[in-house]
Protein backbone atom coordinates (compact mmCIF):
# COMPACT_ATOMS: atom_id res chain seq x y z
CA UNK A 1 0.00 0.00 0.00
CA UNK A 2 1.24 3.18 -1.12
CA UNK A 3 0.17 6.79 -0.14
CA UNK A 4 1.64 10.44 -1.63
CA UNK A 5 4.29 10.48 0.74
CA UNK A 6 4.45 7.22 2.59
CA UNK A 7 5.13 3.34 1.73
CA UNK A 8 3.68 1.22 3.88
CA UNK A 9 4.78 -2.46 3.77
CA UNK A 10 3.26 -5.47 5.37
CA UNK A 11 6.31 -5.70 7.54
CA UNK A 12 5.34 -2.24 9.12
CA UNK A 13 1.85 -3.99 10.48
CA UNK A 14 4.01 -6.44 11.48
CA UNK A 15 6.26 -4.39 13.61
CA UNK A 16 3.64 -2.05 15.44
CA UNK A 17 1.77 -5.76 16.13
CA UNK A 18 5.03 -7.07 17.54
CA UNK A 19 6.04 -3.82 19.64
CA UNK A 20 1.63 -3.88 20.60
CA UNK A 21 2.60 -6.79 22.02
CA UNK A 22 5.34 -6.66 23.93
CA UNK A 23 4.14 -2.90 25.14
CA UNK A 24 0.86 -5.00 26.80
CA UNK A 25 3.15 -7.55 28.31
CA UNK A 26 5.34 -4.89 29.83
CA UNK A 27 2.28 -3.56 31.25
CA UNK A 28 0.79 -6.89 32.85
CA UNK A 29 4.19 -7.32 34.26
CA UNK A 30 4.66 -4.24 36.21
CA UNK A 31 0.65 -3.22 36.80
CA UNK A 32 0.01 -2.76 40.40
CA UNK A 33 3.66 -2.16 41.39
CA UNK A 34 6.11 1.45 41.80
CA UNK A 35 7.73 0.42 38.78
CA UNK A 36 4.77 1.28 36.67
CA UNK A 37 4.89 4.93 37.65
CA UNK A 38 8.87 4.56 37.08
CA UNK A 39 8.15 3.51 33.28
CA UNK A 40 5.39 5.87 32.53
CA UNK A 41 7.76 9.13 33.90
CA UNK A 42 10.43 7.52 31.34
CA UNK A 43 7.95 7.67 28.50
CA UNK A 44 6.74 10.40 29.25
CA UNK A 45 10.42 12.11 28.90
CA UNK A 46 11.04 10.00 26.15
CA UNK A 47 8.21 11.79 24.59
CA UNK A 48 9.02 15.46 25.16
CA UNK A 49 12.46 14.29 24.01
CA UNK A 50 10.83 13.36 20.14
CA UNK A 51 9.28 16.41 20.29
CA UNK A 52 12.16 18.73 21.08
CA UNK A 53 14.05 16.91 17.88
CA UNK A 54 11.28 17.47 15.99
CA UNK A 55 11.37 20.77 16.37
CA UNK A 56 14.85 20.94 16.45
CA UNK A 57 15.65 22.56 19.43
CA UNK A 58 19.15 21.82 19.37
CA UNK A 59 20.56 22.14 22.87
CA UNK A 60 17.81 21.11 24.44
CA UNK A 61 17.88 17.93 22.75
CA UNK A 62 21.55 16.83 23.14
CA UNK A 63 20.52 16.88 27.24
CA UNK A 64 17.72 15.14 26.60
CA UNK A 65 19.41 12.69 24.28
CA UNK A 66 22.87 12.27 26.71
CA UNK A 67 20.49 12.00 29.97
CA UNK A 68 18.10 9.04 28.35
CA UNK A 69 21.65 7.59 26.58
CA UNK A 70 22.95 7.12 29.98
CA UNK A 71 19.77 5.95 31.77
CA UNK A 72 19.45 3.04 30.10
CA UNK A 73 22.44 1.55 32.38
CA UNK A 74 20.63 3.18 35.46
CA UNK A 75 16.88 1.31 33.80
CA UNK A 76 18.54 -1.75 34.25
CA UNK A 77 19.87 -1.49 37.75
CA UNK A 78 16.28 -0.04 38.34
CA UNK A 79 14.55 -2.93 36.74
CA UNK A 80 16.83 -6.08 37.33
CA UNK A 81 13.81 -7.74 39.19
CA UNK A 82 11.36 -6.83 36.31
CA UNK A 83 13.95 -7.93 33.51
CA UNK A 84 14.45 -11.05 35.08
CA UNK A 85 10.92 -11.78 35.75
CA UNK A 86 10.59 -10.77 32.26
CA UNK A 87 12.97 -12.96 30.64
CA UNK A 88 11.65 -15.94 32.35
CA UNK A 89 8.51 -15.34 31.43
CA UNK A 90 9.62 -15.20 27.94
CA UNK A 91 11.27 -18.71 28.44
CA UNK A 92 8.90 -20.45 29.97
CA UNK A 93 6.42 -19.61 27.13
CA UNK A 94 9.15 -19.97 24.23
CA UNK A 95 8.26 -22.82 21.40
CA UNK A 96 11.61 -24.68 22.72
CA UNK A 97 10.42 -24.49 26.61
CA UNK A 98 7.34 -26.64 25.59
CA UNK A 99 7.63 -30.85 26.87
CA UNK A 100 6.44 -32.32 23.12
CA UNK A 101 9.55 -29.94 21.33
CA UNK A 102 12.09 -30.47 24.39
CA UNK A 103 11.31 -34.49 23.53
CA UNK A 104 12.13 -34.38 20.31
CA UNK A 105 15.69 -33.18 20.93
CA UNK A 106 17.18 -36.16 22.29
CA UNK A 107 20.11 -35.60 23.78
CA UNK A 108 19.88 -31.87 23.66
CA UNK A 109 17.62 -31.66 26.60
CA UNK A 110 18.43 -28.47 28.83
CA UNK A 111 19.02 -31.43 31.94
CA UNK A 112 20.09 -35.10 31.05
CA UNK A 113 19.93 -36.64 34.04
CA UNK A 114 17.19 -38.18 35.27
CA UNK A 115 14.64 -36.24 38.16
CA UNK A 116 13.12 -38.30 40.19
CA UNK A 117 9.33 -38.07 40.53
CA UNK A 118 8.20 -35.73 43.30
CA UNK A 119 6.38 -37.43 46.61
CA UNK A 120 3.90 -35.40 46.70
CA UNK A 121 1.64 -37.62 49.22
CA UNK A 122 4.44 -36.96 52.04
CA UNK A 123 4.23 -33.15 51.39
CA UNK A 124 0.48 -33.14 51.42
CA UNK A 125 0.38 -34.97 54.68
CA UNK A 126 2.54 -32.86 56.24
CA UNK A 127 0.81 -29.84 55.33
CA UNK A 128 -2.15 -31.25 56.40
CA UNK A 129 -0.72 -32.56 60.07
CA UNK A 130 0.81 -28.58 60.01
CA UNK A 131 -2.73 -27.05 59.24
CA UNK A 132 -4.47 -28.99 62.27
CA UNK A 133 -1.98 -28.91 64.74
CA UNK A 134 -1.63 -24.38 63.45
CA UNK A 135 2.40 -25.34 62.75
CA UNK A 136 3.46 -21.94 59.89
CA UNK A 137 5.56 -23.70 57.46
CA UNK A 138 6.66 -22.56 54.14
CA UNK A 139 7.58 -25.17 51.12
CA UNK A 140 8.98 -24.33 48.23
CA UNK A 141 8.83 -26.82 45.04
CA UNK A 142 11.23 -26.15 41.88
CA UNK A 143 11.03 -28.41 39.31
CA UNK A 144 13.83 -26.63 36.71
CA UNK A 145 15.88 -24.91 38.70
CA UNK A 146 17.65 -26.03 42.39
CA UNK A 147 17.60 -22.42 43.29
CA UNK A 148 20.84 -22.44 44.52
CA UNK A 149 21.52 -19.17 45.53
CA UNK A 150 18.62 -19.05 47.70
CA UNK A 151 19.40 -22.44 49.01
CA UNK A 152 23.02 -21.14 49.87
CA UNK A 153 21.52 -18.91 52.75
CA UNK A 154 19.63 -21.43 54.78
CA UNK A 155 21.20 -24.80 56.49
CA UNK A 156 21.92 -27.70 53.75
CA UNK A 157 20.39 -30.85 54.50
CA UNK A 158 19.85 -33.00 50.82
CA UNK A 159 17.65 -35.43 52.26
CA UNK A 160 14.75 -37.35 50.79
CA UNK A 161 11.28 -35.92 50.48
CA UNK A 162 9.19 -37.28 53.88
CA UNK A 163 6.26 -36.24 56.04
CA UNK A 164 7.81 -36.70 59.04
CA UNK A 165 10.95 -34.67 58.68
CA UNK A 166 8.86 -31.88 57.18
CA UNK A 167 7.12 -31.61 60.14
CA UNK A 168 10.34 -32.00 62.62
CA UNK A 169 11.61 -29.36 60.33
CA UNK A 170 8.84 -26.98 60.92
CA UNK A 171 8.31 -28.00 65.10
CA UNK A 172 7.95 -24.80 66.24
CA UNK A 173 10.82 -25.41 68.88
CA UNK A 174 13.18 -26.11 65.96
CA UNK A 175 15.69 -23.57 65.11
CA UNK A 176 15.35 -24.39 61.75
CA UNK A 177 11.54 -23.92 61.11
CA UNK A 178 11.90 -20.08 60.48
CA UNK A 179 12.44 -19.28 57.01
CA UNK A 180 11.16 -21.78 54.18
CA UNK A 181 12.21 -25.15 52.54
CA UNK A 182 13.49 -25.89 49.24
CA UNK A 183 12.35 -29.26 47.47
CA UNK A 184 14.09 -30.00 44.05
CA UNK A 185 13.92 -33.45 42.32
CA UNK A 186 12.47 -34.72 45.38
CA UNK A 187 15.13 -33.77 48.12
CA UNK A 188 15.01 -30.98 50.37
CA UNK A 189 17.69 -29.36 49.39
CA UNK A 190 17.66 -26.69 51.92
CA UNK A 191 15.94 -25.25 54.95
CA UNK A 192 15.69 -22.05 56.63
CA UNK A 193 16.27 -20.26 53.97
CA UNK A 194 15.83 -16.00 53.42
CA UNK A 195 13.55 -15.53 50.48
CA UNK A 196 12.64 -12.65 48.48
CA UNK A 197 9.54 -10.73 49.81
CA UNK A 198 7.57 -9.15 47.44
CA UNK A 199 6.42 -5.53 47.13
CA UNK A 200 3.18 -6.30 45.54
CA UNK A 201 0.35 -3.66 46.78
CA UNK A 202 -2.39 -6.17 45.80
CA UNK A 203 -1.04 -8.56 48.65
CA UNK A 204 -4.47 -8.24 51.35
CA UNK A 205 -3.08 -6.90 54.53
CA UNK A 206 -3.85 -9.87 56.03
CA UNK A 207 -1.26 -11.61 55.55
CA UNK A 208 2.29 -11.71 56.57
CA UNK A 209 6.09 -12.53 55.78
CA UNK A 210 5.32 -15.89 54.47
CA UNK A 211 2.97 -15.47 51.95
CA UNK A 212 4.86 -12.36 50.97
CA UNK A 213 8.05 -14.30 50.55
CA UNK A 214 5.92 -17.10 48.23
CA UNK A 215 4.59 -14.47 46.13
CA UNK A 216 8.09 -12.87 45.94
CA UNK A 217 10.01 -16.48 44.95
CA UNK A 218 7.47 -17.60 42.80
CA UNK A 219 7.05 -14.02 40.88
CA UNK A 220 11.26 -14.60 40.73
CA UNK A 221 11.14 -18.02 39.56
CA UNK A 222 9.41 -21.35 37.80
CA UNK A 223 9.45 -22.78 41.30
CA UNK A 224 5.81 -22.80 42.95
CA UNK A 225 5.15 -22.87 47.10
CA UNK A 226 2.86 -23.82 49.45
CA UNK A 227 1.90 -22.13 52.67
CA UNK A 228 0.55 -23.60 56.13
CA UNK A 229 -0.70 -20.61 58.34
CA UNK A 230 0.43 -19.94 62.07
CA UNK A 231 -2.62 -18.24 63.11
CA UNK A 232 -5.55 -20.09 61.04
CA UNK A 233 -3.75 -23.32 59.67
CA UNK A 234 -5.33 -22.19 56.23
CA UNK A 235 -2.79 -23.83 53.47
CA UNK A 236 -2.36 -21.54 50.71
CA UNK A 237 -0.85 -22.54 46.91
CA UNK A 238 1.44 -19.60 45.00
CA UNK A 239 2.55 -19.85 41.59
CA UNK A 240 3.85 -16.92 39.24
CA UNK A 241 2.95 -14.36 42.21
CA UNK A 242 -0.74 -15.81 42.59
CA UNK A 243 -1.78 -17.25 46.06
CA UNK A 244 -5.21 -19.67 46.41
CA UNK A 245 -6.37 -19.93 49.68
CA UNK A 246 -7.93 -22.26 52.06
CA UNK A 247 -6.68 -25.32 50.12
CA UNK A 248 -8.96 -28.92 50.87
CA UNK A 249 -6.50 -32.11 50.62
CA UNK A 250 -8.02 -33.26 46.94
CA UNK A 251 -7.45 -29.21 45.98
CA UNK A 252 -3.70 -29.30 46.63
CA UNK A 253 -3.40 -32.81 45.27
CA UNK A 254 -4.79 -31.84 42.02
CA UNK A 255 -2.30 -28.84 41.81
CA UNK A 256 0.77 -30.71 42.78
CA UNK A 257 0.02 -33.31 40.24
CA UNK A 258 -0.48 -30.56 37.20
CA UNK A 259 2.68 -29.29 38.30
CA UNK A 260 4.76 -32.45 38.85
CA UNK A 261 3.06 -35.20 36.88
CA UNK A 262 6.12 -37.15 34.52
Amino acid sequence: MSLAFISIRWLDFLDILLVAILMYQLYNLLKGTVAIRILLGILSLYLIWKLVEALKMELLDEILGQFIGVGVIALIIVFQQEIRRFLLIVGNRSILAQPRIRKKFGAWKWNDQKVEELNSKAIIKACFNMSKSKTGALIVISKDSELKYHASTGDQIDGIVSSNLLETIFFKNNPMHDGGVIIHANKIKAARCILPVSDNPKIHASYGLRHRAAVGITENSTAVAIIVSEETGEISFCKNGNLKHKLEIDELRSLLEREFKN
